[in-house]
């Protein structure tokens, strides 16, 4: 038996193939089936990595009687909502707006015309069978009022971001004070003793702590670096981070790092990758140096596609139990381990009733002792010689195992994210290697999921397809990553694409009224809203991303039109911000680097690759590169020549430029 699911591509969707339920993808025919035999609409939306909506599926969906009750009352429709995040938006947002917190799986109940009246997220099978009759017969027996209930929840969801926030058309003002303000606002919720914030569960929100990062460069407030520290190092040390095989899982369950929901994201690795790079510029923390060099490793051997592009998951699930592919027994480590597993259980806390459930143990460590090495007699030479023998056998038996599943639809906007951090990790470590895997990685979205005839992106791959024309997400994401690619290598090709596709989002996602990008393409499909991305999450909002994109731009290029975008998107965000920073801290990093002026480096020479490197390695985040071994016509490196054959350093402000030096310290030095 299969349904319509069996002819798509998502991962997700197939996975609901075979349900008895009558599933529909969300499309024209099943709206239209809908309006044809006035029927309401269950929408259920998920993603393959989700642990709920596998349970959800089980105990529900691939059940014969409740398959019958869903088939018999409702147009059901499944939807990933990695591949359409902007119908998880509309629906995500009504049932918000209901009084009910969101999650996924989410399943919403539409009108014929598509507007929602009511919303759950996971129900257990017997209240769900229960709820399906009670929305048919109020569906029957209550339509108006439905109907009355679904426009007013419709209307919400089309007020305008100014409207809805009572923003105002005012110019940005950059002070020290407002950004303390920022800072103590979100220093209420650090969590002092294990870092992140005080709440169970702990996501890892990599924009909060790029944030803080600025700040600190800006402020030296002691406070923020440790709070940085101190996050990091216990992610890091802790089962969120796969301490054999690298890469983070989507967050911990716990209020400790410690035992993670499995699942691993793409779009988490990316970022961390770019936050722990940036910070190791700072601190020169060895654990963040292995911490990348593991994680590029896994991102290499378990989410990299022969084209070139990057895998979206890794489900938490193996055998139909979560974690079981990262857990071990202690009798498993013992057999594998031998005379080894004593001081390996020390160091990972293992314990024989198992640290975790089911009497499996999750690797992992709460501080970094320096001392351990010494107490098993060990030196410390000897002792990482002993660590990676040890890795090296487990890995070797993990690999044995069923693998859990893997989403191998290739996202862009995702792609976007990985690829900014290969080449921040690059910019600070110098690794060629990292280098060689953005560049194909660039190169393919370049080649397979940019449209030859318009020039659009788009937003999913699959089989050699690219399909879904791409979202908001996806062009700031992707810009973001080429901005970065341009500035690690001077390839102008990189900074001439941004700058197309940045044009390309004025034209088609801009809305005059709200100062603010939509995060649909006018181009692409109408539902029933058109939203905009203001609040930054555990992926920044598109929005606060393309304002980025727009400074780095209006600097490199010298475009005013593009500065004068950027102070209107602050200017709407600033109330916003000056209230919720902890909902925005990638517009408080931005309005972080606005407080002082950026500086605006040319290099110029046969040696620009070489600065170019040593100026990387130190954590200077204001600043903007440019350079050239050659000539060139770009607004920074016009008419700037090397000194005597030398390779020149020009350190600008406001497009105002100092005297050039040929030494990195001296342009150092004269830096804010």
């Amino acid at each position: 038996m299969s349904n319509r699911l069996s002819q798509e591509s998502s991962p997700y969707l197939l996975q609901h193939a075979h349900n008895p339920v009558d599933w529909f993808p969300w499309g024209q025919e099943a709206l239209q089936k809908a309006v044809d035999e006035n029927k309401p609409i269950l929408v259920s939306i998920g993603y393959s990595a989700c642990h709920w909506c596998h349970v959800m599926e089980r105990e529900s969906f691939e059940k014969e009687q409740v398959a019958e009750v869903m088939n018999q009352h409702f147009v059901c429709i499944k939807v990933d909502r990695e591949e359409r995040p902007d119908v998880d938006a509309i629906y995500m947002e009504s049932v918000q707006a209901m009084g009910v917190q969101g999650g996924w799986p989410l399943n919403v109940f539409l009108m014929p015309d598509a507007k929602p009246f009511y919303g759950v997220t996971y129900v257990p099978p017997r209240n769900w069978i229960q709820l399906l009759n009670s929305i048919h017969n109020a569906f029957t027996d209550q339509n108006e009022q439905l109907a009355e209930s679904a426009e007013s929840f419709a209307r919400h969801l089309n007020m305008s971001v100014t409207e809805q926030y009572y923003l105002k058309d005012d110019a940005p003002v950059y002070t020290q004070e407002l950004l303390d303000g920022m800072f103590v606002k979100l220093q209420q919720s650090f969590d002092a003793e294990k870092g992140g914030p005080q709440r169970a569960p702990k996501f890892p929100m990599p924009s909060i702590y790029s944030f803080l990062l600025r700040y600190y460069h800006l402020t030296q407030k002691e406070e923020a670096l440790q709070h940085i520290r101190l996050t990091l190092d216990r992610m890091a040390l802790g089962g969120i981070y796969d301490q054999l095989g690298g890469g983070f899982a989507r967050y911990s369950v716990d209020d400790e790092w410690f035992a993670p929901h499995f699942e691993k994201m793409l779009y988490d690795n990316g970022q961390l990758l770019t936050l722990y790079s940036e910070a190791y510029s700072l601190t020169k923390s060895e654990l963040y140096r292995k911490t990348i060099f593991q994680t590029i490793a896994f991102l290499q051997r378990e989410l990299t596609s022969p084209e070139g592009g990057f895998y979206s998951a890794l489900d938490a699930d193996s055998e139909g139990e979560e974690g079981k592919f990262y857990t071990w027994t202690m009798p498993e480590l013992q057999q594998i381990l031998g005379n080894d597993f004593l001081w390996f259980a020390a160091f990972y806390g293992i314990t024989e009733a198992g640290n975790w459930e089911h009497g499996r143990n999750i690797l992992h460590r709460s501080e970094e002792n320096a001392d351990f090495p010494a107490n098993w007699n060990f030196t410390p030479e000897q002792f990482q010689q002993k660590l990676e023998t040890a890795h090296y056998q487990l890995m070797a038996e993990r690999d044995k195992r069923i693998r859990p599943g893997l989403d191998d639809k290739i996202l862009c906007s995702w792609n976007g994210l990985m690829l900014k951090g290969l080449v921040t990790a690059y910019r600070v470590f110098g690794e060629s290697s990292f280098l060689t895997l953005a560049q194909r990685n660039a190169q393919f979205l370049l080649a397979g999921m940019t449209d030859p005839q318009t020039g659009r992106l788009w937003h999913s791959y699959k089989n050699g397809k690219a399909t879904i024309t791409a979202y908001l997400e996806d062009y700031a994401a992707v810009i973001d990553g080429y901005l970065a690619l341009y500035q690690a290598t001077f390839d102008e090709s990189w900074l001439t694409e941004a700058d197309r596709l940045a044009r390309y989002t004025l034209d088609h996602f801009w809305d005059a009224e709200d100062r603010l990008f939509f995060f649909t393409d006018n181009s692409g499909e109408a539902l029933i809203a058109r939203k905009k991305e203001v609040f930054d999450n555990v992926i920044p909002a598109s929005n606060s991303m393309m304002a980025h994109n727009l400074y780095v731009l209006s600097l490199l290029l010298d475009r005013p039109e593009y500065s004068e975008r950027v102070e209107e998107m602050l200017g709407r965000a600033l109330p916003l911000l000056a209230q919720n920073a902890d909902y925005l801290t990638n517009w408080a990093a931005l309005y972080a680097l606005r407080v002082q002026p950026t500086a605006e480096i040319a290099v110029v020479g046969p040696d620009a690759q070489a600065l170019r490197q040593e100026l990387d390695q130190r954590f200077y985040p204001n600043k903007v590169l440019a350079g050239t071994e050659t000539e060139s016509t770009l607004p920074l490196l016009e008419q700037r020549t090397t000194i005597d054959g030398k390779t020149a350093i020009y350190v600008c402000y406001n497009r105002t430029c100092q005297l050039p030096v040929t030494d990195v310290e001296a342009a150092l030095a004269s830096l804010l």
